[in-house]
């Protein structure tokens, strides 16, 4: 076991250099097609599937390690229109069963020609 958590592979002794990944990450894009990307490209890729795939946004900051959820959101604006989009026609069905199911016993326990009072 090496007291480093990333060591090198031929020398374990040793640590990997900080900027290995990134190398990799790079050829291995290259090698693939794909357009080249920063690292940090990939957590922003991250949080914005994670986002849009329902993690709440309390987990996720804890994830990333940010401070606060409103951080987070912030950061991914760009994300929340959609979600907020979806979150409307889900609250609106919501409200529309909800609705639906709160009235029909009012309305039959209403005195025939009578107003309700409130």
């Amino acid at each position: 076991m090496s007291q480093w958590s990333f060591p090198k592979p031929l020398a374990p002794e040793k640590p990997v250099r900080p900027s290995a990944a990134y190398y990799w990450m790079k050829r291995i894009l290259k090698a693939a097609g794909l357009p080249a990307i920063r690292f940090h490209d990939l957590r922003h890729t991250f949080a914005t599937h994670a986002l849009t795939s329902s993690v709440d946004a309390k987990t996720l900051s804890g994830i990333l390690g940010h401070t606060n959820a409103s951080f987070t959101l912030d950061t991914y604006t760009h994300v929340t229109s959609d979600m907020q989009q979806e979150a409307s026609h889900i609250i609106g069905g919501f409200l529309e069963n909800l609705l639906r199911k709160g009235l029909k016993p009012r309305q039959k326990n209403r005195p025939e020609g009578g107003a309700r009072h409130g």
